[in-house]
Formats: structure tokens, sequence, C-alpha cells
């Protein structure tokens, strides 16, 4: 079996007259935490849709555990999961009945069992009855997160999954990020939030005009910037300084 969960090579993709994808390259390691950076625009979201097959692609190739995403889609679609920009969360169910639907569409066969571990194991159990409308900003990520793990899928795409949560709710999705990671969940994480990539991923990727830019982990991407200034104490870039600093050069070439 390939150490690889998701391989990605020369993909592309137009609408109409734009291209937004121009000859994508990456792979994603299993059990890892995989940033996919970019501005507004950039083909995140793009390319989550293509490799959890909602989009087909223009041209080049997309795998996921080994199977193609336009050739294999129900192959791809019963090993992966994709929490969006905004939580598919029903707020007139309570939590654990999000769950309980979710595992019966699902085909879990202990569909309330299944909802009960996984209350537990995101500390929902105590609002479990309660409909998911009265929920805070990050209780309801975490329960979209929750109902993304119902049939253990061994990918999660997760888009820009702290969008306008508050910081406390930003720090519990992290928790929970990084608990499922340290679990065996491949992650591939799109997020316009450096410090987020900063504080979970294990190798981030720059998509910038179509391409990937720069890729590594974050002590590699350190590298291409330039040596720490001495003041008064070494000051090392953050993610957000290397970023700029490699978006601008490529765009001044």
């Amino acid at each position: 079996m390939t150490e690889m969960a998701i391989q990605v090579h020369d993909l592309r993709k137009s609408f109409n007259d734009t291209h937004v994808l121009n000859g994508v390259d990456f792979a994603v390691r299993r059990g890892e935490i995989f940033a996919l950076l970019g501005s507004n625009g950039a083909g995140k979201t793009t390319t989550i849709n293509i490799l959890a097959t909602l989009l087909q692609p223009d041209g080049g190739s997309a795998h996921v555990c080994g199977f193609d995403v336009a050739r294999q889609p129900e192959s791809v679609r019963e090993r992966i999961s994709l929490t969006g920009q905004f939580a598919a969360v029903d707020g007139i169910l309570t939590g654990r009945e999000n769950l309980v639907l979710i595992a019966g569409l699902r085909g879990v066969a202990d569909a309330r069992q299944t909802a009960d571990t996984l209350l537990s194991r995101f500390g929902l159990r105590d609002a479990a009855n309660r409909r998911a409308a009265s929920y805070s900003g990050g209780m309801t990520r975490r329960l979209d997160i929750a109902m993304s793990l119902v049939g253990a899928p061994a990918v999660i795409f997760l888009d820009e999954p702290t969008t306008g949560l508050d910081p406390e709710g930003r720090l519990e999705v992290w928790k929970t990020v990084k608990e499922l990671a340290d679990g065996g969940t491949t992650i591939l994480l799109t997020t316009q939030y450096l410090e987020e990539a900063e504080q979970l991923a294990d190798r981030i990727a720059i998509l910038h005009g179509g391409r990937i830019i720069a890729s590594g982990t974050l002590d590699e991407l350190k590298q291409m910037f330039p040596p720490a200034k001495v003041e008064y104490i070494e000051k090392q870039p953050s993610l957000e300084d290397i970023f700029l600093a490699i978006v601008g050069q490529k765009e001044r070439k």
C-alpha cells in the first residue's frame, strides 16, 4: 500500500476563460496534516472539490487512497469526508440527531452508539440533546467535524474550517484537528489564516497563479527567507512573512 494518501499531478481546471488551476502538483502522506495556502481565488476550494469528486478536472490526474477521482469516484467517496467553509449542521435537530442521521445515511450498523461515541470524543455529551441552533460557533464546528468522522474516513478535507469563528472557537477546532491526525486520519486543510497552518500543518504548500510555487515543512520554508535580522534579539520569520515574500517574488517575475 502506498504511503501517499493523496497524489495530484498537473491538475488543471478552467471556468469559461478563467484558468484557475494551471498544473498543480503535490502529494500528502498518510496520517499527515497538509495545509494548502493561497489568497482568495487562488484555487484552494476548486482543488478540494476536484479531490472530493464534486468537480471534474480539465486535465492532469488526482488520486485519493490510490483511486482515480475522475474514473473511480465511488471508491474515493467511500474513503473521504468533506467539511466545507459553512457547517452542514441542521439547526432544528439536536447534536445527537444530526449524528444519527448521518450514520443512517452512511449505512453504519449501530447509529446511536456511533453518535454517542463521537459526542463524547468531541466534548459534546452535555449538549447532545440540545438543538444545534443553540450551539456556539466552536461547538457547531466540532459537531460538523464529528459528522465528518462517521464511517471512519481515511481522508478528511477541511476547507477553511475556522472561517468566522472567534479565537476560542478556533482553538477548539485546532485541538480537534490535532487529535484526528494523532489517530491516523489524513487531513488536507485549506486556510487563509497563516497562524493556523503554522500551528497545525506537518507540511505546507502555497498555491499562487494556479500552481504550487513552494512546499515543504515550516522549517524548510523558513530557509527560503532571508537570514534572521539581529536587533536586540534574533527575529525569526513568521509563516506570514514567508508567504508574503514568496508570493511577492513570483509576482515580480
